[in-house]
């Protein structure tokens, strides 16, 4: 018996639990079903209010938000991005094919450095797996597609993220990331980003990329994307 198997027996114990296989059952079968909570009302609006206002609180926490109508816009506007803020020309990526697939090399001066980042890249990309309107957070699963250190470690973080994939709230986007991936299958983690990184702990003045990225930048593609 290891540690952990003494830990709990003394724990069944003490609640005269015991070895009880009935016990077992219902435990393996609401783990099974993962019951949904409750769903608030107020993100719960037709595609393109949601959309809108994904745009509106993330805007409040600081955030920029830009649509455009396609991904092949995206490399273009990462671009524009640097450009009008005298960045260099150069952003940090993982292997998410939707990024993969973008025209990239039609930005003749821009390298692409990928893998995680070491901490040294002004500017990093991410896909998003999904967006959560009543609160304008962007919802991102660690591995090689998206590294997790890109989100920490850059000081600029682009993201990336599909108006289909915008839910009106955390349940249900941490639903869809289930079924994406399905049981026993899990990412190792998902981060929940709104806003860039702040702090108002001295003097109660706040202070971007305090312990992550100091602006972050969001793309929201759509095929119908209206400003």
């Amino acid at each position: 018996m290891t540690g952990r198997d003494a830990i709990l027996a003394k724990v069944r114990q003490s609640l005269g639990a015991g070895d009880d296989p009935a016990r077992r059952q219902a435990v393996a079968e609401r783990l099974k079903a993962a019951p949904q909570g409750v769903i608030p009302a107020r993100g719960q609006l037709p595609r393109a209010e949601r959309v809108a206002l994904f745009r509106s609180m993330a805007e409040k926490l600081l955030a920029s938000v830009e649509r455009v109508a396609g991904y092949d816009e995206v490399p273009g506007r990462v671009a524009a991005y640097l450009r009008e803020r005298n960045l260099p020309a150069s952003v940090r990526m993982g292997a998410d094919a939707r990024l993969e697939a973008m025209p990239w090399a039609e930005q003749k001066t821009l390298e692409l450095r990928r893998g995680a980042s070491d901490g040294d890249d002004a500017v990093g990309v991410s896909h998003a797996g999904g967006g959560i309107a009543e609160t304008g957070t962007l919802l991102l699963t660690s591995g090689p597609d998206n590294p997790t250190s890109i989100n920490f470690l850059t000081d600029h973080h682009i993201v990336v993220v599909n108006a289909a994939d915008i839910e009106g709230d955390l349940e249900s986007a941490l639903a869809k990331v289930r079924d994406r991936y399905g049981k026993g299958a899990m990412p190792r983690t998902v981060n929940l980003i709104s806003g860039p990184s702040r702090s108002g702990d001295i003097e109660q003045k706040l202070i971007l990329g305090a312990h992550g990225p100091r602006a972050l930048h969001i793309l929201v593609v759509d095929d119908q994307a209206d400003g």
